[in-house]
């Protein structure tokens, strides 16, 4: 799940903490949910129900950018 467009506001009006990252991720933008999606699958962590919305919370949170 990528995070679509970090400029655009949440339900409650915030928008994520943008931390740039020079040389470490690709072009597009990259929420927090999915890095740590990635990361326990990576790792063999199967994931639970629960999962997606963690991500997309985490993802409204906070979004690397280039």
């Amino acid at each position: 799940m990528q995070y679509e467009d970090p400029t655009v506001q949440d339900e409650a009006g915030s928008t994520p903490y943008r931390v740039r990252l020079p040389g470490f991720i690709a072009d597009e933008a990259i929420g927090l949910g999915d890095v740590v999606q990635r990361a326990t699958y990576a790792i063999g962590i199967k994931p639970c129900g629960g999962c997606d919305r963690r991500a997309a919370a985490m993802n409204r949170w906070m979004v690397f950018t280039r």
